[in-house]
């Protein structure tokens, strides 16, 4: 299957708090890299979340590789994914560094605590600084000697409530900024983010909240003019039952009598409780499908592309997130 968003090369992915959009960033990395590129997955949120799920030691503000992508379809090997923790202090030595030539004195004024006192008193600048390495990521190229050119990034970026402010700060500060690098950079990077070379993914499951609050991104990122992507619906439960079981299920109309033979041709010891038990989780079974049924129509009517992730009972790890990729992939998403 073609992939839906061929000409990006910076996913942002985004999404209420307890939706999984780490995960999903990081199976997204897996599944770019099972086209041979070469993918870089970024963290600015200071949890080491990937580090958790691929098992590695805590990030430093370096570019490591640390996972292979999925096996090709026609066999042939994934491309590798290399990760990077943004944290604001670094970035902000390394770009006095590469702007005004500070150097030793860049890191002195660390030493002073100048950098956390301008990264506090001004949060903006905070943003400004992690979207500027997310730029300078996306856009190597040959000139870059010694660094890695990257096919495409992935960042996991903050919530959904926060993507607009997040990604549009580095306009804002364009707008104080008339002239020099600071003005230069900020346009650069605003030019980016609101270019066809970018797409914010945006991570739901399917409950009211999340899903309403995924509606209301959407409309926010347009409003600001940022590219919306897809909608990836996370943690869906399987389901256990056949759409003529349900009804029966939800109509009260299940035969006791053939449940409880039934359940004695399985081998199972039956009685009047152990029924009853079992009709009631099928009936809660059943009503918690029929609302994410109703989320999952209100999802189909935003407009975007969207896939669908199953719910891993046993939590995520590196295996997982390569199950995950696979499902990704098949949809088209990349």
């Amino acid at each position: 299957m073609s992939p839906d968003f061929p000409g990006v090369r910076l996913h942002v992915v985004t999404g209420k708090g307890g939706t999984g959009k780490s995960t999903v960033a990081a199976a997204l990395a897996l599944v770019l890299a099972s086209h041979g590129k070469q993918v870089l997955l970024c963290e600015v949120e200071g949890r080491q979340g990937i580090a958790r799920m691929f098992d590695v030691d805590p990030l430093p503000y370096a570019e490591r590789r640390i996972a292979t992508g999925l096996v090709g379809v026609d066999g042939e090997r994934g491309g590798m994914v290399h990760a990077l923790h943004i944290d604001p202090e670094s970035a902000l030595l390394e770009y006095l560094s590469m702007y005004y030539k500070l150097g030793r004195a860049g890191r002195a004024l660390d030493r002073f605590g100048v950098i956390e006192f301008a990264t506090t008193i001004a949060p903006g600048v905070r943003d400004v600084l992690l979207t500027g390495k997310v730029y300078e990521a996306t856009k190597r190229n040959a000139r870059n000697k010694g660094a890695i050119e990257y096919d495409a990034v992935v960042l996991d970026a903050p919530p959904t409530g926060r993507i607009t402010r997040f990604l549009g700060v580095t306009n804002e500060l364009a707008g104080l900024a008339k002239v020099g690098p600071i003005k230069t950079q900020s346009d650069n990077v605003t030019r980016l983010l609101r270019s066809d070379l970018t797409a914010v993914h945006l991570v739901t499951v399917l409950e009211e909240m999340p899903v309403q609050e995924t509606a209301d991104g959407i409309a926010d990122l347009r409003e600001h003019d940022l590219p919306v992507g897809g909608v990836v619906v996370n943690l869906v439960r399987p389901q256990e039952l056949d759409r003529k079981a349900l009804a029966a299920v939800r109509k009260g109309k299940v035969d006791r009598a053939v449940l409880a033979a039934d359940m004695k041709r399985a081998g199972l010891e039956t009685d009047d409780a152990l029924v009853d038990g079992l009709l009631a989780e099928a009936a809660d079974h059943a009503e918690r499908l029929a609302l994410e049924d109703a989320q999952r129509a209100v999802v189909d009517g935003l407009g975007p592309p969207t896939y669908e992730l199953p719910r891993f009972a046993g939590g995520i790890d590196s295996g997982a997130l390569y199950e995950l990729a696979a499902p990704l992939r098949e949809q088209g998403m990349a």
